[in-house]
């Protein structure tokens, strides 16, 4: 099976190796095409340097094909992934710091909130482009993928305005649903339904998971034929990791009876109700790990894992190349999905796509997350129905500051980007509208260069800018490293544990919330 696969933002270690390994461990699939393309050369070739020995040393077929070129690389392609992060890690720097002044205080900043929303403006437009190069030089009905946050933006913009059909693909149900995994495991323990040196896999236990990325709820949780919801509350509270790392998780768990896909960290940003008091916000994370709610933590292992990766690049061309017959296949969604519709191969996953009465009580046009199946004759998405209501109403108020930031990204609507933040759960918590148009002005123009569709409204908001400071308007800023900043290490205080430091820079998953 000869196909093509573009990579779009291969300098992307994490992604890029470990999806082209998934892939290489798929039989039928062992003579791909790659094409890697990227925007920066230097990150472009160090990957390709890996990938080529990986591929080499794997004895398969497949060829690599490496170009600054991205339509020479989307030409006469199959498959188009996208995994890139418009901006860089400058951008992301500015998603998280300039709020905090405003006293929004991020933890990850990429899905919703102020940082999730301006990162929506500068990769939407970039997104587009990739649909137009689709449209025009890959193979006729070409899929693309897409891992590029803010995932139901960007979605939602390629679908919409792209002319693609695009589907996004996250790991977040997957990582949730071991978690639920592993207490329904201990419960089974506990009650002698299961031997103390038995495991489950989360094959084992049926879920059930949808609402938005980032915000989808188990509304289905099933083992040996026993409803574990009403059971999941109890066990959360009384898990020795969980109970001190997903506080937030278990709160809403309490109050809305469902468990969200979602990390601590995630989720506390996408609500009002837990980081909206500086004093309180340690209440509900745990530093153990970024992901369970570090202000900036997401920002942090990324700039660590991007600097040690370019520090210490000849070490890895030392190490040994891809051995297909031991690699241990993620769980990442593409190379099944491309998997099921090459060869036939049934794969059921949860995937990111157009609403179209698969979620009733969220409005049709926008994108969900919900379960699907894959096979030969294409991705199919089953009816869902209704959330129950709780769930709906988060999710209801996030799809419109969703709404409002695509159709902002894509006309470079000034107002309707500051009524998107507006209307943004923890944006509106913490800040007044004064405050929210001036944020969004500032961001504005610090973030001039990746914004080309707000080339003619750029300059009129430094004006305000500059009219608020002369006439002593300006709203009060706060001079704040967040609640829970930690220091990002550098090369040499990472060089302490290179092993940790080599795992999150190869890390697709930073989060290290999957299980293999």
């Amino acid at each position: 099976m000869a196909i093509k696969i573009a990579m779009i933002g291969a300098g992307s270690i994490g992604f890029t190796r470990r999806l082209m390994r998934d892939i290489l461990s798929v039989p039928e699939l062992a003579d791909t095409t790659f094409a890697f393309t990227d925007i920066s050369e230097s990150n472009l070739n160090m990957v390709t340097q890996l990938c080529q020995r990986d591929i080499d040393g794997s004895g398969v077929p497949a060829r690599l094909i490496s170009t600054l070129d991205r339509r020479k690389a989307i030409a006469d392609s199959d498959y188009v992934i996208s995994m890139i992060r418009q901006g860089g890690l400058e951008a992301f720097q500015l998603d998280i710091d300039i709020p905090l002044k405003y006293g929004v205080d991020q933890c990850v900043g990429d899905t919703l909130c102020a940082g999730g929303i301006m990162y929506g403006q500068r990769t939407i437009p970039v997104m587009l482009d990739f649909c137009k190069d689709i449209r025009e030089v890959a193979k006729p009905g070409a899929l693309f993928l897409n891992y590029s946050n803010p995932m139901a933006m960007n979605t939602w913009a390629c679908n919409k305005y792209g002319g693609v059909k695009t589907i996004g693909l996250c790991h977040g149900v997957q990582g949730a649903h071991w978690q639920i995994t592993n207490c329904v495991e201990r419960w089974a323990k506990q009650q002698g339904m299961l031997a103390e040196h038995e495991k489950l896999h989360r094959r084992d236990v049926h879920v059930i998971a949808a609402g938005l990325n980032h915000q989808t709820w188990f509304i289905h949780v099933e083992w040996n034929g026993i409803n574990m919801l009403p059971y999941l509350l109890e066990l959360f509270e009384s898990h020795p990791e969980y109970s001190r790392t997903e506080k937030v998780r278990i709160d809403v768990l309490r109050r809305f009876g469902y468990f969200s896909t979602e990390s601590n960290g995630h989720l506390s940003e996408y609500l009002p109700w837990y980081r909206k008091r500086t004093d309180e916000i340690m209440q509900w994370i745990d530093l153990s790990s970024w992901i369970n709610g570090e202000t900036g933590g997401y920002l942090r292992v990324c700039t660590e894992g991007r600097n040690w990766f370019e520090t210490d690049f000849p070490n890895w061309l030392k190490e040994p190349p891809l051995d297909l017959s031991t690699y241990k296949r993620s769980e990442e969604h593409s190379s099944y999905i491309i998997e099921g519709l090459e060869t036939g191969r049934t794969y059921r996953g949860h995937f990111n796509v157009v609403n179209q009465g698969h979620i009733t009580n969220l409005p049709d046009g926008c994108v969900v997350e919900i379960p699907g199946y894959v096979d030969r004759t294409g991705i199919h998405m089953p009816v869902v129905g209704a959330l129950p209501l709780a769930c709906a109403a988060t999710c209801a108020a996030s799809v419109r500051v969703q709404e409002m930031s695509v159709e902002a990204a894509v006309h470079g609507d000034v107002t309707l980007l500051k009524q998107a933040m507006l209307h943004d759960p923890l944006v509106g918590a913490v800040c007044n509208p004064e405050e929210v148009w001036q944020m969004t002005d500032e961001m504005l123009a610090a973030q001039a260069q990746w914004l080309p569709q707000y080339a003619a409204e750029i300059p009129q908001a430094r004006a305000r800018l500059e009219q608020a400071e002369k006439n002593g308007t300006r709203v009060k800023l706060t001079v704040t490293e967040g609640a829970a900043r930690l220091h990002t290490k550098t090369v040499e205080e990472m060089a302490a544990d290179r092993a940790a430091a080599a795992a999150n820079a190869a890390a697709a998953d930073k989060a290290q919330m999957t299980k293999a």
